[in-house]
């Protein structure tokens, strides 16, 4: 009988080991955008800041 518990424990260890790594990936794959668009947008920036730049001496 206390083998039949213990099968069923682990089982469910299983399982919730199994669906940890998704959020993680996710994280991962969402700090990756992120960080693109942080570059895009920091590049406009910089770009606006050339266009606007007096060159005059």
């Amino acid at each position: 009988m206390s083998t039949d518990k213990d099968d069923d424990l682990l089982d469910d260890d299983f399982t919730a080991e199994e669906e940890a790594p998704a959020p993680i990936e996710q994280a991962k794959t969402n700090l990756g955008k992120r960080r693109t668009i942080d570059n895009l947008l920091e590049e406009r920036r910089l770009q606006r800041q050339l266009m606007d730049f007096d060159y005059d001496f």
